[in-house]
Formats: structure tokens, sequence, C-alpha cells
């Protein structure tokens, strides 16, 4: 292994014992700095010799590869908790990275559906309960009970699928999740989404030794993501609704959306979805920009003259 490659080793070990840093974001890390350390070695530069040049260059080589803002952007947040790591540890003398500005991403609006299509979308789950026995009716009431909880909560899909069971010790209607990095938050349950957990655990005695509350039986012993997105849109298209819109992650959208459509705080949602920073959450503020134009539109003694 190459110096730089140890390096990265280190720097990866750091990220996943001191700051609990999920597999998926270390295998990222990995592919965006194996790809800064081809660049310097097609140059001839090591670390310890890069300079803030040698990574303005990198960056316009991406560009000239026509990779998309956001991806250059990503790799040079790489590069930087790299290099802050390096001159941390003594390996640099100066972070070169340091003051370097990436292209600026656009912030797109998520997508999202209204309450009415999401409405129809749990009714078109529900209704695929009726009529069912044996397995077919565990899997209907399995998946109904997970759009309902996904939608109650704004949980992640990932963080849903691979619920343990133990998660349904104490009150049921707050559970207690563990998402990135290993951090704990609590989510509420609707009365709905408890009915369909009720009505789910009635069925899923065979599964009762799994440590997965939706188990199945797949190679990971539970539910997957891409299972579940599949199902969702197969629901959709028997509501009516078209199935690109439709997603795992759009009805964690919808969620956040519609609470702060009803008056929610965006720092009370914040903590619901899980998010580190508030400035992730902060996408969501055109819903609210939306609800102060409709209170003045609706109640200013001037807004109609």
């Amino acid at each position: 292994m190459s110096t730089g490659g140890q390096h990265v080793k280190a720097f990866l070990e750091m990220l996943g014992a001191e700051r609990g840093a999920a597999d998926n974001t270390l295998q990222a890390y990995t592919r965006d700095l194996d790809a800064f350390l081809a660049f310097l070695d097609s140059r001839s530069r090591t670390l310890e010799k890069a300079g803030a040049k040698d990574i303005q260059a990198y960056l316009q080589s991406l560009t000239e590869d026509g990779l998309a803002a956001a991806s250059r952007a990503r790799r040079l947040s790489s590069v930087r908790q790299f290099f802050k790591f390096l001159s941390a540890e003594g390996i640099v003398e100066a972070d070169p990275a340091s003051g370097l500005s990436g292209p600026k991403r656009a912030r797109t609006l998520p997508r999202v559906l209204s309450i009415a299509e999401v409405d129809t979308l749990i009714a078109a789950a529900q209704k695929r309960i009726d009529g069912q026995e044996g397995r077919d009716l565990f899997r209907a009431l399995r998946f109904h009970c997970l759009i309902e909880m996904l939608y109650a909560t704004g949980m992640r899909v990932s963080e849903l699928v691979s619920l343990p069971r133990a998660v349904l010790r104490g009150d049921r209607r707050v559970l207690t999740i563990k998402g990135k990095g290993g951090r704990e938050r609590l989510v509420p349950l609707n009365p709905a989404a408890r009915d369909a957990l009720d009505r789910y655990l009635t069925v899923s005695g065979r599964f009762d030794n799994s440590p997965w509350l939706f188990a199945s039986k797949a190679a990971e012993g539970h539910v997957t993501r891409q299972g579940f997105a599949q199902d969702l849109k197969d629901v959709a298209v028997d509501a009516g609704l078209d199935p690109e819109r439709v997603s795992p992650h759009v009805l964690r959208h919808a969620f956040a959306s519609h609470l702060l459509d009803r008056g929610a705080d965006l720092r009370a949602v914040q903590q619901l979805l899980g998010h580190a920073d508030i400035s992730t959450t902060e996408i969501y503020t055109h819903v609210l920009q939306e609800r102060l134009k409709k209170l003045v539109n609706d109640h200013h003694p001037l807004a109609k003259t």
C-alpha cells in the first residue's frame, strides 16, 4: 500500500471510530480520495507536497470530465476533511484545502405528494389486505404497516426496514430508533400507524425468533429498501398515481412538508427527521414561505384592496 493509501486508511479508521461514520459514508470517502490520489500521482505529486493549485487543478479536471456541481462539491468536501485530518496529525505542515471555495450546488425543491395523494396511496395499500389469506395476508399487512409508519415518522427507508424487533419494548406510542452515525432519536407513532402495526403483529408470529421487526426471507433477514420501493411503485399504480413520483424518500419529504404546512416548528421537524444540521432541514422552508404568503393574502387588510 502506498503512503497516500496508508493515510487514507488511517483517516477512514478515525471516521469510523470517533465519528461513527456509516459503511456507505466510508465507501464514498474511499472512492473520492482514491480518485484524488490517482490525480496527484498523474502529476507526480505527493500528499505532503500537494498545494492549493493541485486541488484546483483536480476540480478543473472534474469539470472537464462533465461531473455535476453537486458531485464536484462532494469530492472537494472529502478532500477538505482529509487534509484537515492530515494537518491535525502533523503529516502536512499546512492545510492546502483551507479557504478553497467549491462549486455552488443548486438546492432543488424535494418532490412532494399532496395530503390527498398520500391518503389515496395508503388507502390502496389497505385495500390490498381485503380477501387475503396466509402468506399473502402477511405481506399485505406488512406493507401497509411499513407505509403507515413511514408517513407517520418520516424515517429514512434504511432505518425503517431494518428496525429491530426490540424497538417494540416499552411504550409503542414512541419508538427509539438509531439513525446516521449511531445517533438515537424518538419518533412518535400516530393512531393509524399503531393500528397498522398491531394488525401486522397478529400475523407475524412465524418470525418471532427474528431480530427484525419487518422480517423476510431476503438475505438481509428483513425487507430490503429496493423491495419496499418497488412495492410502493406498484401500489402507486393501483392508486392512479404516477409511480415515478412515488418513492420512500418522497414520503419522507411529504411527512416533513405536511408537518410544516400545518404549523410545525422547523427545529422540531429537524429532530424528527434526524438531521444533524438545521441547514439540511431548511430545504423545506419553501413550505413556510408559501404559508406566510397565504397568511398575508388571507388576513392583511391591504391584501384585497
